[in-house]
Parts: structure tokens; sequence; C-alpha cells
């Protein structure tokens, strides 16, 4: 065996006469480096030269787009089309943790018939079941409090 080669003995994978590399803060003592939310010479400059076109940016790119480039068309619409659509679908009133159950189902069917995607679906499954946990946290938290009363009620003279 070689070395130069990994020592594979320990299953780390390093070489032991190589010092690892040092992480941590790369500048000197005293100097943290650009402040949070700065920006870069590079994007100062182009945010300088680009300074009121703006708008004649956006009229030349919906130009493009009606002109038939695709690229264009895409980028314009993957920003201005929102990500998600409004669900709407019928869900039980939900009083107790058990009722999420109920809630499920009709998530379940509404997947089935193709009024919402899967993926809606799994989101809304989702929500439901945190607003069952919460409620299970709440009636598990409100039961615990009566018998801590009750327990202080016996133990009183």
């Amino acid at each position: 065996m070689s070395l130069d080669r990994p020592n594979q003995s320990d299953g780390s994978g390093l070489n032991p006469r190589v010092p690892p590399k040092v992480r941590g803060r790369p500048f000197e003592k005293g100097n943290g480096g650009r402040k949070p939310g700065s920006k870069n010479k590079t994007t100062l400059v182009a945010e300088a030269l680009l300074k009121g076109e703006e708008v004649e940016f956006v009229r030349k790119a919906i130009e493009l787009a009606k002109a038939g480039d695709v690229q264009m068309l895409k980028f314009l619409l993957d920003r201005i089309l929102p990500k998600e659509r409004s669900v709407r679908i019928d869900l039980p009133l939900m009083e107790r943790s058990d009722d999420a159950v109920d809630a499920l189902g009709a998530i379940i069917n509404g997947v089935a018939n193709g009024e919402i995607t899967p993926g809606e679906g799994a989101a809304l499954a989702t929500l439901v079941e945190g607003y069952a946990r919460a409620i299970n946290v709440h009636e598990l938290e409100s039961r615990l409090d009566t018998m801590e009363r009750e327990l202080r009620a016996l133990k009183a003279p």
C-alpha cells in the first residue's frame, strides 16, 4: 500500500499524513466580510447600467415572446402565472382529531374523481394532519389540566 493513498482501514477515506483543510471564517480577525444583504460590485454596476431601462426591456421581452421566441414566452409565463391554483373541495368540519378520517376520505374522493390533482390532495392531507395533531394536543392538554386540578382538589385539606 502506498503512503499517498487514503487510509482505508479506518473507513474515513482521509490520508492521515495530509492535514484537512481548515474550515470556518475565510477572513482575517476583525474583518467580518461584506454585510449580509449587500450586493457585490458586478451587481451594482449592472444595476447602474440598466437603471431606467426596465420598461423598455419588458416591452422587448413581450415583443420577442409574441414573435414566437419560445424561451422568452416560457420565461415570462413562469414569472407572471401563479404556480398554484386555488382548490375548492368540501371538507367536513373538524372539531375532534377523529374527524380527520372523514376529511382525508373527502380528499381521496376528490383526487379519485379528478376534482383535484394528487399533489393538491397531498398538500391538503398534510394540512388536515397538522390540524388534527393540533386538536389532539389541545385535547390532551385540556385533559391533563383537568386531572391536575382534580389532584390538587383531593390533596387540599
